[in-house]
Formats: C-alpha cells, sequence, structure tokens
C-alpha cells in the first residue's frame, strides 16, 4: 500500500525524513514500519534537536558507574553500594488528563530505577503551574497532586520533597517532572541489553491495551485547541500492579536467569525492544499474537505503539525462561515468551505466522535525524538593575507578609501532607525540614540527599546564568544539610526546538548547567529532554530543572533549617549585592520591569559548600538555611516556623544597600547558620575565604530585623506560622495574598473547585 503525505505528516514525520526511511528499508515502509519509526525517531525518543547540544556535559567522575544511556544513571556511594538515580516529565500527559499525567509519570520513573535492579526508595517532584486564577488551574494542581500521592502512595515509595511554583507562562502548558532513586549492590546492576543469540524474549506485567498510543508523538508536538482531543494517548496506571512488578523484577533479578531488562516506557514495545537490540548489536524476532492482550481485535500496529503501563521485556538465558515466567505468574502477572535474540541486526516482527515489519535495528539509531537548529538570542533590552527609588530605613514588614503568602514562597504543605513521606522508615528530613532531602542507606550508616532546583525567571533573563544558578543552587542545598554533592540528573523543559530563540534559550542554559557541573564535579549521569512546551506560540519559560544527590557519610550529621533554641547566635555566609533581578520582590512590586539575574560565581559557590561541609564535619551547627528565593529575610522565616524567631541586626551589611535590597537581593553563594560556636564558625570561613557577618541572635517567638535601631520588619513567629502555612490552601480557595495576610477567608476545601 502507497502512504499518503497526510498519514505522514501525522505520523509527525517530514518529507525529508520519509524518504530516509525509504532509504533505509530499500522500499516504501508499511503502515506498522512507518508507526514504529515515528515514535524511535520523535523529538521524545530520538533527541533529534537537542543531541548536539547534550554531548556538551560533563558525564565522568570518580564515583561514575553508568553514566547517560540506560535507563538511570548510577553512582557508588560507598563499600559495594550504588544509587542510582533519574528525573523524567510528563507534561503534555498531566495537561489533558492530570490525575492520570501525574500518575503514570511516577510509575514511569519508578521503573526507570528498578529496572537497573536498585529498589526504588524516595521520590521527589518538580512542578510549575501557571497562575491559580488562570482557567482549570485549580483543577490541575489538583488532580496532580493527587495523581502523585495516588500513585505513590500506594506502591508504598515515600514522596519526600521537591518544588513547586507559578508563572503565567505555564497557563497553557503545565510542566510535571519527576525523580526517582534507588540503592543496590554493585554487583547487582542490569542493563537494557538483549545478547545471546538465541535467547528468549519474554514479555511480563500487564496485559497491552490500546491506551497511550502515539503518547511519544503527541509529546513531541505543541499544543493547540485540538489538545484535548488527544486525551486517549494518555495512559492508565496501575501502582498495585506497579509494586507487583517491582518485587517480582527485583526477585528474578536475584538468580542468574535473565541478561537483560527493559521498562516499556514511551514507544512502549516498540522502544524496549530495539533499544536492547541496539546495545547488543543484536536483533529480535517477535511474535505479537502471543504479546498479552486486554482488548480485542488489537493490531500489531496498535499493540507495537501502545503504551500501556507496568509492562517489562527480559532477555532470559536460553532454558530459563520457565523459571522466568513462574516468578511473574507467582506475583499475578502475566508473562510470555514472545520471540528469540538473533544475530542478523533486524527487528522481524511476525503475526500469525506472517512476518509484518522488518527494520533494521542500527540505522533506526545510527541514521536517525540530527538537527543542528539555528540558534538567535531574542531582540530585547535588559536592565542591568532593578530601576526603583531606593527605599528608607523603614519598617517593611507588609512587604514581607505579601511575599510568604504569595504562591511562589509560602508554604507547600497542602502537598505534601497528601504524600506518604515516611514509608519504608528511611525518611531522615523531608520538605520544609532541610533544604535537601534526606533518605538513610539502611544497614551502611550513609545517608543520600537529594534536591531538585531552577529559578525559570532568571533562565528566561539568562538562560547561561539560569542553568549556572540551578546546579549551584541544588549543590548549595546539598552542603547546607551536611551532604556531599556527587552528580546529577536533569530534566530540560523548553518551548519548540523550530524556534531559533528557543534553541538558542536551550543551548545556553546547557552552557550553564556543564560550566557549574565541571566547576562544582557533579557530572550529569542521566536526563530528559522535554522539547515543544508551549500553546498556540507561547512557550513556558525555560526549565531546565537540576535534581542533585549527595552522600552522608554519617546519617546523624547535619542539621536542621529550623531554629532549634534561643540565644544562638546568627552568622551570615556570604556576601550581600543589590540584586533584584528576576527576584520574588521584583515578580510582586515591579513585575514590569526586566533586569538581569543575580550573577553566579562559581568559585564562590565553591568555597561556601566547602565551609558548610567542614563546619557540619565538626559538628560546629544548629541550624543552617540557603538563601535563594525572597533573601535574607524569607530565609530567616522560614527558620523560625518552629517558634524560635530572631533579632537581627543588619548593621554590619554595605550600608549602600537600601532596606529592600538588604532584606530581599537575590544575591547567590549565600547561607544563614545558627551556632553556639561563633569564634570558631567565623574563623573556618575566614581559612575557606568566605565572608561571614554576624547578623544578631535566635530568640523566643520574636521576629525583629533592624539596622542601626530602626525596625526593619518587626513581628512574632506565631503570625509569620499562620501566613506562611495557611496561604496555599487559602489561595486555591480563592483568596487574595491581601486577604491571607489579613487572615480573612476560609481554607480551601480538600478537592479544589474546576
Amino acid at each position: 500500500m502507497s502512504i499518503s503525505a497526510e498519514t505522514i505528516a501525522s505520523h509527525g514525520l517530514t518529507t525529508d525524513e520519509y524518504r530516509s526511511i525509504e532509504q533505509i528499508l530499500g522500499r516504501a515502509p508499511n503502515l506498522l514500519e512507518l508507526g514504529i519509526f515515528s515514535v524511535m525517531w520523535s523529538e521524545h525518543c530520538s533527541y533529534k534537536s537537542s543531541r548536539v547540544h547534550l554531548r556538551k556535559f560533563p558525564t565522568e567522575g570518580p564515583r561514575v558507574v553508568q553514566g547517560p544511556g540506560e535507563n538511570a544513571g548510577v553512582i557508588d556511594i560507598g563499600d559495594g553500594w550504588v544509587a542510582a538515580f533519574k528525573m523524567e516529565s510528563h507534561n503534555h500527559p498531566s495537561y489533558i488528563e492530570p490525575y492520570q499525567g501525574a500518575a503514570t509519570g511516577v510509575g514511569g520513573i519508578l521503573r526507570d530505577i528498578f529496572t537497573m535492579g536498585a529498589r526504588p526508595i524516595a521520590c521527589l517532584d518538580s512542578l510549575r503551574f501557571g497562575e491559580l486564577d488562570a482557567p482549570k488551574m485549580r483543577y490541575l494542581v489538583d488532580g496532580v497532586v493527587r495523581g502523585i500521592s495516588g500513585y505513590g502512595n500506594c506502591i508504598g515509595i515515600p514522596t519526600i520533597g521537591g518544588e513547586t511554583s507559578f508563572h503565567s507562562s505555564y497557563n497553557g502548558n503545565i510542566l510535571v517532572n519527576v525523580f526517582a532513586l534507588g540503592v543496590a549492590r554493585a554487583e547487582k546492576i542490569f542493563k537494557g541489553t538483549a545478547s545471546g543469540v538465541g535467547n528468549p524474549v519474554i514479555y511480563v506485567g500487564s496485559k497491552t491495551g490500546r491506551d497511550g498510543i502515539h503518547g511519544a508523538t503527541m509529546a513531541s508536538a505543541e499544543f493547540d485547541e485540538t489538545s484535548e482531543e488527544k486525551r486517549p494517548t494518555v495512559q492508565v496506571g496501575d501502582p498495585f500492579t506497579e509494586k507487583l512488578l517491582l518485587e517480582a523484577c527485583l526477585e528474578i533479578m536475584d538468580t542468574d536467569a535473565i541478561v537483560g531488562i527493559q521498562d516499556m516506557g514511551a514507544a512502549g514495545l516498540t522502544s524496549s525492544s530495539f533499544e536492547m537490540a541496539g546495545r547488543a548489536g543484536t536483533g529480535i524476532r517477535m511474535h505479537l499474537d502471543r504479546v498479552p492482550m486486554r482488548e480485542s481485535g488489537m493490531t500489531p500496529y496498535e499493540i507495537m505503539l501502545s503504551e500501556s503501563q507496568e509492562r517489562m521485556l527480559i532477555v532470559a538465558k536460553r532454558g530459563r525462561e520457565d523459571e522466568v515466567i513462574r516468578v511473574f505468574e507467582k506475583w499475578d502477572l502475566n508473562a510470555a515468551t514472545i520471540g528469540e535474540v538473533t544475530d542478523d541486526g533486524f527487528v522481524r516482527l511476525l503475526w500469525h505466522g506472517e512476518e509484518a515489519a522488518t527494520i533494521p535495528v542500527e540505522p533506526i539509531s545510527t541514521e536517525a535525524p540530527v538537527y543542528q537548529r539555528p540558534l538567535a538570542a531574542p531582540d530585547r533590552t535588559i536592565a542591568a538593575s532593578v530601576d526603583r527609588e531606593p527605599v528608607a530605613d523603614s519598617n517593611v514588614t507588609e512587604d514581607l507578609f505579601r511575599l510568604l503568602a504569595s504562591p511562589n514562597l509560602c508554604s507547600k504543605r497542602w502537598i505534601w501532607e497528601q504524600y506518604d513521606t515516611t514509608v519504608r522508615t528511611n525518611t531522615i528530613a523531608r520538605s520544609e525540614q532541610r533544604d535537601a532531602s534526606i533518605v538513610r542507606v539502611k544497614g551502611t550508616g550513609r545517608a543520600l540527599a537529594m534536591t531538585s532546583d531552577v529559578n525559570p525567571v532568571y533562565c528566561y533573563l539568562d538562560p547561561y546564568e539560569g542553568g549556572k544558578q540551578a546546579v549551584a543552587e541544588a549543590a548549595r542545598n546539598l552542603a547546607v544539610s551536611g551532604a556531599q554533592p556527587l552528580a546529577i540528573t536533569d530534566c530540560l523543559n523548553f518551548g519548540s526546538p523550530e524556534r531559533p530563540e528557543i534553541m538558542w534559550q536551550f543551548a545556553e542554559a546547557i552552557r550553564g548547567i556543564s560550566d557549574a557541573c565541571l566547576a562544582l564535579s557533579t557530572p550529569v549521569v542521566s536526563g530528559n529532554v522535554s522539547f515543544y512546551n508551549e500553546t498556540e506560540g507561547r512557550a513556558v519559560y525555560p526549565t531546565p530543572t537540576v535534581g542533585m544527590v549527595g552522600l552522608m557519610e554519617n546519617e546523624s550529621r547535619g542539621c536542621s533549617m529550623l531554629f532549634s533554641e534561643p540565644g544562638l547566635d546568627l552568622i551570615l555566609l556570604g556576601d550581600t549585592a543589590d540584586e533584584l533581578g528576576g527576584s520574588e520582590w521584583a515578580q510582586m512590586f515591579a513585575p514590569s520591569l526586566l533586569a538581569q539575574p543575580p550573577r553566579v560565581s562559581l568559585e564562590t559557590e565553591s568555597a561556601l559548600i566547602s565551609l558548610l561541609l567542614d563546619l557540619h564535619s565538626q559538628s560546629l551547627l544548629r541550624a543552617a538555611h540557603d538563601l535563594s528565593n525572597g533573601g535574607l529575610a524569607i530565609a530567616l522565616a522560614e527558620s523560625s516556623m518552629n517558634g524560635v524567631g530572631v533579632h537581627a541586626d543588619l548593621s554590619s551589611l554595605p550600608p549602600t544597600l537600601d532596606a529592600i535590597a538588604l532584606l530581599f537581593s537575590e544575591t547567590q553563594a549565600r547561607a544563614v547558620v545558627a551556632t553556639a560556636s561563633a569564634p570558631e564558625v567565623l574563623l573556618r570561613a575566614k581559612h575557606f575565604g568566605v565572608p561571614a557577618h554576624p547578623i544578631g541572635r535566635t530568640a523566643a517567638a520574636t521576629f525583629l530585623i533592624e539596622r542601626n535601631g530602626v525596625p526593619l520588619v518587626r513581628t512574632t513567629t506565631p503570625e509569620l506560622r499562620r501566613i506562611y502555612q495557611s496561604a496555599f490552601a487559602l489561595l486555591l480557595g480563592g483568596d487574595s495574598v491581601d486577604e491571607v495576610v489579613r487572615g480573612v477567608g476560609e481554607e480551601a476545601p480538600e478537592v479544589v473547585g474546576r
């Protein structure tokens, strides 16, 4: 049959790409073959617009066991233990169907971890929503959070941290990025490879249905007014089946019966079979009529492109297939031998004995299109600093209250209280306890810290500095919590790569991330690219989310961000400048002004990280918190949420800074620490070359910040806590920031309005 131009276009392929397919096959493809090429060559699977830039990432280091190219990155954490981790996106599905989109995002990232042979022990989420009064936004917030909690809670993996922010650029395209981490013995790591000619190929897990067909293609296109029609491409997840699949996979991995295993994620059976054969340099013959199916009348096209959840493809040792099948059947899962490994370099698909498709394995990867897209910086002028009138020293408590009640800075308790944060009893610290979330590695005395960070506004204003800042803040969050930063994963969320200004953003962000990773010795070991995050030509702000993992050699080291007792000395580490460009203060009080975001000195960041780790190693800190969004005043307020506040005097900071810059500047490479050993902390700061400024003491129930006797902020910790902890639910319920500050209105219902 001939393939029409309309059919080619509907599969997301260009005319030139179709001609390449004909050249590879030496003939015109049939519809099944066209579908396979379309998903394997989609932006989502082939990285055809990003690959030339991703090669610039540093991916090697002394602790790297497995870098990019497998289901997850793996690092050595000592004594024969390794940690596997990765971050992925599920943006388009979550906008179309928020509950299932977010839920299956969690399921997919967990499979990436246990496919490697590691038991998942923690998840993070990084969520970007539009303005709360934008159409559907409260419905989307509610659905995404319920989807994450519904899947994670049911499978029994704690979601222990993450980040959530709001901006109008996400009104038509939210971002749902999910991170998972697992641990394993080094000798138990598995890879997705189809080696050993004659070895059986075994399908395990849920039956295949029609859900998710062309999900990878949908994720490689921008949204328009017809996006709601794509709802059938969103998969449906079952966390209870995934729990069975997890345990069955780990059980069979404890034997030597299998040689390779691969999650059926994006592009389902297509990507898993081609990727496994490609890594091994082999071929695969599969009998599609043997695939367990839950719907009648399914065609080979539907079987190969389905993205039904909770499925794996296994290559077992010849003669051990019955052993593998018995294990999965014991766990009440489907298991069937559907093919075998071959030596001819082709994936051959049979349907009731007839060959339905024959595609060479190597060219589908090596001859996939790779585009060097045009780059062009946007034509705009960004001021060096926010143009504003200086504010004389006076009481600006109201500014602090309004910022603390804003969607970006208020407590996300409403979100994380829906997550089981302590299941499996590994959790040491979760959201709002430390700057990084921490889990113990049982039996080792060690702990792993993890965080996700990016400031999309910074990245919009200067993607190079924004990329650097995402890595630097992640490393700072780990260090201030007591962990040595080791490596990162990333989730790079951008608009259409066909627009030169988007590709410029992408290339600059990668340059910034790469420079920071090199300077801070945190190589990139895994990641994901999500393009086409735009609706009708309006792209999201560039959002290169960084997930970083660090190691604590002693799980009892480190300290909380919360002040533990009155009478401790407060020391501000790092210098403060008037850097309000892109800040939370500027967004609230001067939103029309574009100005450069804070500059990132990687040398200064490295010195601060080294100092913080040294102070933790000597047990000199009682509390520690990095300064980021909102600046010094917000950091002090967040650390005062258990009732112990501050009496701070900022007279030692530069007198050239006005009250606003002093309190709300977002200068990087800063942290505030509370200590009972101030002289020793100051001495060590001098040794590491980090400026250190005593700024007062902790105080019971009081929150007072002054300069030269003039109060800049005066309130109480109960009032701060009321605003900070109640704001998010009230905002979801329709209250304004001003109403939250004044204390009017009622908390949002359990399920917010649609």
